[in-house]
């Protein structure tokens, strides 16, 4: 049998939805105009430059970026396209690849964050009071044990 959702249920699932992609989407058209690149690479390039050595088995970096292999793999040849990382091979699999974030790749990302962060600040949390925050952080902590758990 088929649990609906009551009117509460919806309008905040529907709410929740509509928040969720209007907040990315705003980021993503932001990190595009100011950057030149789209919230996916961004989010790919703070992953490594937050790794030791600022490198990353291709693998760990799709979980952690909830990507696909062959997503991350489309956006890894365009990165390295542009300079930005390079894949070597798995010093501990030969099957294995690391992505490494280059140099320059450090250089477009450290000129990126300032405005992305500002973005973030000024589209959620100047938004919400600190007590909305905290209910936020432990409403997504709850969701991502709950999904990933």
């Amino acid at each position: 049998m088929t649990r609906w959702l009551d009117p509460d249920e919806q309008r905040t699932w529907r709410a929740f939805l509509t928040a969720s992609r209007a907040l990315m989407d705003t980021l993503d058209r932001e990190l595009q105009r100011d950057a030149g690149m789209p919230h996916a690479y961004y989010e790919i390039l703070v992953r490594l430059s937050e790794a030791p050595g600022r490198q990353l088995r291709m693998s760990e970096l799709a979980d952690l970026t909830g990507s696909s292999r062959s997503r991350l793999s489309h956006a890894a040849t365009r990165l390295e396209a542009a300079g930005w990382l390079r894949r070597e091979d798995c010093p501990t699999d030969r099957r294995g690849q690391v992505a490494v974030l280059t140099d320059d790749g450090f250089a477009v990302l450290a000129a990126a964050a300032p405005g992305h962060v500002e973005g973030v600040r000024r589209h959620l949390f100047d938004a919400l009071s600190p007590a909305q925050v905290d209910q936020l952080r432990r409403i997504s902590e709850t969701l991502v044990a709950h999904l990933t758990g």
